[in-house]
């Protein structure tokens, strides 16, 4: 075997990529802080039973285990960093009013999320902690798109559900949770002749609910839609009527919404809205979202939140390319005259590379097409 070849959906990110991808963050980083959203860095690695309380317990299968050599104690490497902003904020800030976070860092998956992605995402994302109206799930929901349109990314689009309809028509058919396993994977796969069969036996009107659901998908229209065919419960008005308003304050955005009622990603810790983008050339979501309630009460303090994640790795090859610069040749030397003339050049913003000896034959990789010369005793530019 090759000493150089990676793992299975690992890889580097050469040149220009690399320099667009950082871009991006600095962008994303720049529009979070700009309102409000404080950075944390969390650490690489924590006690399992921290990375998968709440929100992480979905990602149990998709993180790396091992032995801390230290305590003995398992570890896990972070496949997610929102559960350890929601830890942040319910155990170490401790705050009363709402909270803003932000965080960008590699997360590691034992599995690729699908056959375009890699197993180690660049995740940048925010959190907002301590307020549960729709006013924050607004928030969130516009810096998203604020932040992909930095981007420049084409054709961008949000898809939104809301969890409590299913959750509200389970508990009307009090299904078990066996069948109410097997129906969640029955909807996101969209399997007909399988919510057929697993809604047998439950009464007509959840059993049609069951059956419309994945087929109500569109744009806002189809809201109205779900009123009609979907049963009278208070959960699924009171959803409905959060996605009614969130369509309305949302329709001068720069993005184009569609409605997904099957939508289900995170079911076992969202408890409303949940929402997704898309864009231009990409089959799959390049960021999720949603709100996910409570989930620091296993930290000791229960919190509403709301926040999304999106991967700088998927959206590479979106993001717009970085004209390359030209840089300046310099000579090697010990000149006290050269050396202040390229820190004043590079003072300015230009990039100069200094040859050093013996590397004459290799000028066209230096990627520069100006020198850096001495004439009468000056260093010029030509």
């Amino acid at each position: 075997m090759h000493t150089w070849l990676l793992p299975e959906y690992l890889e580097d990110i050469l040149p220009p990529a690399a320099s667009a991808i950082e871009r991006a963050r600095r962008a994303a980083l720049d529009i979070f802080a700009s309102q409000g959203y404080e950075l944390v860095v969390p650490p690489l690695m924590e006690y399992l039973e921290s990375l998968l309380t709440g929100t992480g317990r979905d990602m149990e299968l998709d993180t790396f285990k091992l032995v801390d050599q230290l305590s003995g104690r398992l570890m896990g490497v972070r496949a997610d960093m929102t559960p350890q902003a929601a830890r942040i904020d319910a155990h170490l800030l401790n705050r009363q009013g709402v909270t803003r976070l932000c965080y960008a860092g590699p997360v590691l998956h034992t599995r690729p999320g699908n056959l375009q992605t890699s197993r180690e995402p660049l995740q940048v994302g925010a959190e907002l902690f301590g307020h549960a109206g729709l006013e924050a799930d607004l928030e969130v929901q516009k810096m998203l798109i604020k932040t992909l349109k930095s981007f420049g990314v084409q054709a961008l689009h949000l898809d939104l559900g809301h969890v409590g309809i299913f959750r509200a028509l389970m508990n009307a058919a009090k299904a078990d949770e066996a069948v109410e396993r097997d129906l969640f994977h029955a909807l996101q796969a969209k399997d007909i002749p399988a919510i057929t069969e697993l809604t047998s036996k439950m009464p007509a009107d959840l059993r049609e609910a069951l059956l419309a659901l994945p087929t109500l998908y569109g744009p806002r229209a189809i809201l109205a839609r779900a009123a009609e065919v979907l049963p009278k419960l208070p959960e699924i008005g009171r959803a409905l009527d959060a996605l009614e308003t969130l369509a309305e304050d949302l329709l001068t955005s720069d993005a184009e919404l569609y409605f997904d009622l099957a939508e289900l990603r995170g079911y076992n810790y969202h408890n409303g809205v949940v929402f997704a983008a898309y864009v231009q050339g990409s089959a799959y979501a390049v960021a999720h979202g949603g709100r996910y309630d409570n989930v620091g009460q296993q930290f000791g303090r229960a919190r509403c939140a709301t926040g999304f994640s999106l991967d700088l790795r998927a959206l590479a090859p979106h993001l717009q390319p970085q004209i390359q610069t030209q840089g300046i040749l310099a000579p090697y030397g010990t000149d006290a005259k050269l050396a202040e003339k390229i820190e004043v050049l590079r003072s300015a913003g230009e990039v100069v590379v200094v040859e050093l000896p013996g590397q004459e034959a290799y000028r066209a990789e230096a990627r520069c097409n100006r020198r850096l010369v001495q004439k009468n005793g000056v260093w010029e530019v030509e």
